[in-house]
């Protein structure tokens, strides 16, 4: 087994520029022997003046293998001298730059066919990659060169065959433009789609441990999402129950880890991400609002219960993740045995009812013995109060355990679906608590994740916010906005939308052939500008803006949305045909299209009943306006909107076809199921 290594802490002069960012991932390695600097125009520049290749290292704080690496060879004096006297060593937090991540990440799987971080690759000075790779070991391992003896080579090859490596470097740039190369089709494909998708879906799904596919199994949440929206239920339910059982759940503190090992949900990797938390308490909603199972709404609640305890900051924004190491080693502080639960339980009842109720016995399934709690069939079987009470008591023994470090960079994407995930939940459950976390951070964000000129910027750390957004922030922030907007009906965050979805389209959007790149046109200029369409890990901004501006036409009328959506689904809907699994947010754009959407407007001083009845299950093709009255609204669906003698009606609207007006929930009900 491979030792556990905390991350690095600063204990001394910071040598190299690191010291100067504020990013924790890049912190970690500013005490590193080696000459690291940050992705900037001047580092760039000393490569060209040197005439050296770029090591670009790429990486995040939550990641363990990341660590391994930086203690067995960037915290090596031998290994920095060959790093610092024949490259120019760059380090780059993926998750501040995933534009600098996607572009390496590309030419790893076009190189090697797998990825994965620590990403660790080689550029000519130019900035255009030439040999990449992911973890290497200190010694050669089991067919795996170390990282001396690919720094060796690397360097060898670029002394002697240097006019070969600066052609395959000129050879590789146009490759990394992910779905930049693709040209629209003349027809969108039939909603025959959307059963094709299912299908593939279900003749991938583990019926025995849920998920689709096999080991490792990440959170599908994208795909859970369309399947829900779509009406299927075997596949999204089912892995979401099992998800919640499993080992990537943390049954005692609450919240998703990022991934598991195994096929079963049980062992995870542990490291917490906001994104994941914050997509998947999306998800448990939904399934609660679908079928009105409570278990459903527990999880949901319990996660974002989490996130507001333990990622919230004190200014209204959310951090970004907590560390899958501790001082310990990997996922100690969530481990167990039944001698610690013993420890905690005094009473020897309570500790075999908990050991049976979280699957925690002597064989283990964690190294050192240590078991991962997994919730069992037991569970059921105790009193809900009692069982809550265990885990009061189980949760508050482990809280003085050595914590999991937290990377506190406030990124806008990640803080956007955050706030998604809140006003949804608080629209649904009538919850002031999680409208107020979902109101404040999104404050936070348009008010400290600005410039001077007002465009958004992609993070904030140590109260610096220096990195340009970037499409994914556009996006996600524009669909957060919509979702406030329909939790709240203050129309503020209605104009906020407007206005950010305007300018996304002219500075991201491609008028020539549709869809959006990753980055701005005023952005700097990487060896290639990219557009990316896999919803992995987070949905992809193309998707993102497909659904948030399908919903802003609805609400707003506004041709030019919807032709920019049709232009992006000419140029990626053939795409989502052939690969489901990494299209769900754009299928589920597809589903609106296909099915129509169905606008709601409500007008009067006494929308409470109707705009329940409205939220009283999910409702994945419709969108919703309302004001005590329509006059000086800013939202266009409300125009004209008059209750007459009534004091209040609902207007049920089908792609722009209106029927007419009501004025119970009842007869609500009844026009939207029609």
């Amino acid at each position: 087994a491979v030792a556990h290594h905390p991350p690095a802490v600063y204990a001394g002069p910071m040598p190299n520029r690191l010291s100067e960012e504020t990013s924790p991932y890049l912190l970690q390695h500013a005490g590193n022997p080696v000459d690291w600097q940050p992705w900037d125009e001047r580092s760039l520049t000393e490569a060209k003046e040197r005439d050296l290749p770029i090591l670009v290292s790429i990486g995040y704080s939550a990641c363990h293998w990341c660590h391994v690496m930086e203690h067995e060879s960037f915290s090596d004096p031998e290994v920095a001298e060959l790093m610092n006297a024949n490259f120019v060593c760059i380090k780059v937090d993926r998750e501040e730059r995933p534009d600098v991540d996607a572009l390496f990440m590309e030419a790893c799987q076009l190189m090697t066919g797998h990825g994965g971080w620590p990403l660790n690759a080689f550029a000519t000075p130019d900035g255009e990659p030439f040999w990449v790779g992911t973890y290497f070991p200190p010694i050669d391992r089991g067919g795996t060169p170390s990282w001396r003896t690919v720094l060796r080579g690397i360097s060898e090859v670029w002394s002697q065959q240097r006019d070969e490596v600066l052609e395959a470097g000129k050879r590789n740039a146009p490759r990394l433009g992910g779905a930049a190369s693709l040209r629209p089709v003349s027809e969108i494909p039939g909603p025959e789609l959307i059963d094709a998708a299912i299908a593939s879906l279900e003749e991938a799904y583990d019926p025995v441990n849920g998920g689709i596919g096999g080991a490792p199994k990440f959170p599908p949440h994208e795909s859970i999402a369309f399947l829900l929206a779509a009406g299927e239920r075997e596949v999204s339910l089912g892995t979401l129950r099992k998800m919640a059982d499993g080992g990537i759940h943390d049954q005692i503190g609450g919240g998703f880890c990022r991934y598991a090992v195994d096929s079963t949900w049980t062992v995870p990797h542990f490291e917490k991400m906001l994104y994941d938390n914050a997509l998947l308490a999306v998800q448990y909603l939904h399934a609660w609002l679908a079928t009105a199972d409570e278990r459903m709404l527990e999880v949901c609640r319990s996660t974002l219960d989490w996130m507001a305890s333990e990622l919230l900051g004190p200014e209204g924004g959310f951090h970004s993740a907590l560390d899958a190491d501790d001082e310990r080693g990997e996922g100690r502080f969530y481990s167990w045995t039944p001698d610690l639960v013993a420890d905690a339980l005094a009473d020897s009842a309570d500790a075999a009812a908990a050991c049976s109720a979280w699957g925690i016995t002597d064989a283990g399934n964690f190294e050192d013995g240590l078991t991962v709690a997994v919730r069992t069939a037991e569970a059921d079987r105790i009193d809900p109060a009692n069982l809550e009470r265990l885990r009061r008591t189980l949760f508050e023994a482990r809280a003085p355990r050595p914590r999991p470090a937290t990377d506190t960079k406030v990124i806008t994407s990640w803080n956007a679906l955050a706030i998604s995930a809140f006003a949804q939940a608080g629209a649904a459950l009538g919850d002031g608590r999680y409208l107020g976390i979902a109101t404040d951070c999104a404050d936070h964000l348009l008010a400290e994740l600005r410039d001077s000129d007002g465009r958004l910027m992609r993070c904030r750390t140590a109260g610096r916010a220096v990195i340009p957004a970037m499409l994914e922030d556009h996006a996600f922030l524009l669909a957060a906005l919509l979702d406030l907007y329909e939790a709240t009906f203050d129309e503020r965050w209605f104009s906020e939308a407007t206005g950010l979805a305007d300018e996304t389209c002219e500075r991201f959007g491609d008028s020539e052939h549709g869809g959006f790149f990753t980055t701005s046109a005023d952005g700097e200029q990487l060896a290639a500008r990219r557009k990316d369409l896999e919803d992995h890990p987070i949905p992809s901004g193309n998707s993102a803006m497909a659904l948030a501006l399908t919903r802003l036409h609805g609400l707003t009328g506004n041709g030019g949305y919807a032709d920019t959506v049709e232009a992006l689904l000419r140029l990626y809907s053939p795409v989502a045909a052939k690969a489901p699994r990494a299209c769900g947010r754009l299928l589920r754009a597809l589903l609106v299209r296909y099915r129509g959407l169905d606008e709601v407007a409500i007008v009067g001083p006494d929308a409470g009943d109707l705009v329940a009845a409205y939220r009283s299950t999910l409702r994945p093709t419709a969108v919703i306006a309302s004001a005590p009255t329509a006059e000086g609204s800013a939202v266009p669906l409300l125009a004209g909107r008059e209750p007459g003698e009534a004091r209040t009606a609902a207007w049920v609207c089908s792609n722009f076809a209106c029927h007419l007006p009501v004025e119970t929930a009842g007869e609500l009900l009844t026009e939207l199921s029609g």
